[in-house]
């Protein structure tokens, strides 16, 4: 299997299929990045910062991470540009290397996408909890087709996002490959966030 090549962008959040995250563009590095991948009609690679911040180009970052496909522009009240992008394929990173610009760019692997499959019934609160916040303003769950709400996959990363989690256990859920999983894994962390 030959690895692709990916520039990276290092966060100190967890971008997760389908999902959306709203980005401020500032540094020469990226505004290239931004410019590149819009011309080319590509992606980019989002990554969690291990250690280090997203400013430092020699920051230890994870392994595996999510590509970035750019759907919106704005300019922000302090005139740098905003981006959001949405979450597709998961990959692995091989072995990384920095550019002399700064930016970090990856041979990876691409990861195999959830497999399409039902909510199980012992899930289906998780689906509903999804169905209430889209009924209750969230814009990305209004927008989503009706269909995506029956779909495990789609319903397990929708939910990851939501809870107050920890960086580190959204970035555990993204390396967890079967949907059904996660979806036990984020029924297991539920307790956590009830009012008491």
């Amino acid at each position: 299997m030959n690895a692709e090549s990916l520039p990276l962008f290092p966060l100190a959040s967890t971008l997760l299929p389908g999902g959306w995250l709203d980005l401020r563009i500032f540094e020469t590095r990226y505004l290239d990045l931004i410019r590149d991948c819009s011309r080319q009609g590509t992606g980019f690679g989002v990554v969690l910062i291990r250690e280090g911040r997203d400013t430092d180009a020699a920051s230890s970052i994870h392994e595996l991470g999510c590509e970035a496909r750019i759907i919106d522009f704005s300019t922000l009240p302090d005139g740098l540009l905003g981006i959001r992008v949405e979450g597709e394929r998961r990959f692995r990173i091989r072995d990384s290397r920095i550019e002399a610009n700064g930016l970090r760019v990856a041979a990876i692997d691409w990861l195999p996408a959830g497999p399409r499959m039902p909510v199980p019934a012992e899930y289906a609160v998780l689906a509903t909890l999804l169905e209430r916040l889209a009924e209750h303003g969230d814009a990305q769950l209004a927008a989503a087709d009706k269909s995506r709400f029956d779909d495990a996959d789609w319903v397990s990363w929708r939910i990851t996002e939501r809870l107050p989690l920890a960086e580190d256990e959204k970035q555990q859920a993204l390396a967890q490959d079967d949907p059904n999983q996660r979806l036990q894994w984020i029924l297991e962390q539920l307790p956590r966030f009830q009012a008491e």
